[in-house]
């Protein structure tokens, strides 16, 4: 056997700082410290005999042999990983972690989540809330729901489409009826509720409308969350714009109406993204393939 894999360690160690392209992040990473990142680099270098970064500000920038080592080292660990989950692959029992924007969560996910649980009841399922784009192949999450049209995932993720659909203007029966609402332009005289993600714009909405906001004196109401909007505009203070998945109870249940029926597109692109090759293959596949049931349900009905 070729005596330069004695560096496993610190070729361990270089792919993940060259991934991130910084010490301290490869450090929590490797739940080390950043002096120990450092060292084994520097240890690197000299076995292999060049320099494999150079600082620029805060970031390690690679140089050319670096490059030319992190593609080989990143292709030969995603073998070895590979090889290590067709022989380890984890029975079908067992916790699976999903990330989703905390809208999404609290508004369309949590509420149907009992039935995953019923059908499958040998998978836990823990939720975390975020926006961002999570590292699928190296942290705990398993499925990753993402926000957004042409999004840029890591290379062998799968990233495949759930819901796309347009967004309305929604508002509480009680302002619906006091402003007996016969035309969109009724609108620019409401509060308008919008949130601090820049999700749902009303600007593209009446845009899209063909109603013109130049000349009118809008009044904005800007809130924290999604959720914070509905009970908003359930209180009866002004409108909001939303999906039929996000606000569709609250529809049933009488508590928000559609004033107009106009749909801005594209609206909301809801995408899962996830390691086809985790050990935890079973449990992604019975998570996913139940998330599109239940769209196809929704759509159907």
């Amino acid at each position: 056997m070729d005596n330069r894999l004695r560096h496993l360690s610190g070729l361990r160690y270089f792919e993940v700082a060259a991934r991130l392209s910084n010490y301290s992040k490869a450090a929590e990473e490797l739940f080390v410290t950043q002096a120990a990142v450092s060292q084994k680099i520097r240890q690197l270098e000299e076995q292999v005999g060049c320099k494999l970064f150079i600082r620029k500000g805060r970031a390690m920038t690679l140089t050319h042999e670096g490059h030319t080592l992190f593609r080989h080292v990143s292709d030969g660990f995603q073998e070895v990983l590979l090889g290590l989950n067709k022989i380890q692959s984890e029975p079908i029992q067992g916790l699976l972690v999903v990330r989703s924007p905390p809208s999404f969560a609290s508004r369309w996910l949590l509420p149907r989540l009992w039935k995953f649980s019923v059908k499958h009841p040998e998978i836990p399922i823990k939720v975390l809330t975020g926006s961002d784009t999570p590292n699928l192949k190296h942290g705990e999450i398993d499925v990753a729901i993402l926000q957004g049209e042409d999004l840029c995932v890591e290379e062998g993720l799968t990233l495949e489409m759930l819901i796309n659909e347009p967004v309305y203007p929604f508002c509480s029966p009680e302002l619906a009826n006091s402003l007996n609402f016969t035309s969109p332009e009724q609108l620019l005289k409401c509060w308008l509720i919008q949130f601090d993600s820049g999700c749902f714009p009303w600007e593209e909405w009446f845009r899209q409308a063909n109603i013109s906001t130049q000349s009118s004196t809008i009044q904005w109401m800007e809130v924290g969350t999604f959720d914070m909007g509905l009970t908003t505009v359930m209180a009866g203070h002004g409108v909001c714009l939303a999906t039929d998945s996000l606000a569709g109870d609250f529809i049933e249940r009488g508590l928000l109406v559609k004033p107009f029926d106009i749909g801005m597109t594209p609206g909301v692109q809801v995408n899962l993204c996830f390691d086809p090759n985790s050990p935890r293959e079973g449990r992604i596949t019975a998570f996913t393939n139940w998330l599109h049931e239940e769209v196809n349900e929704l759509l159907d009905n």
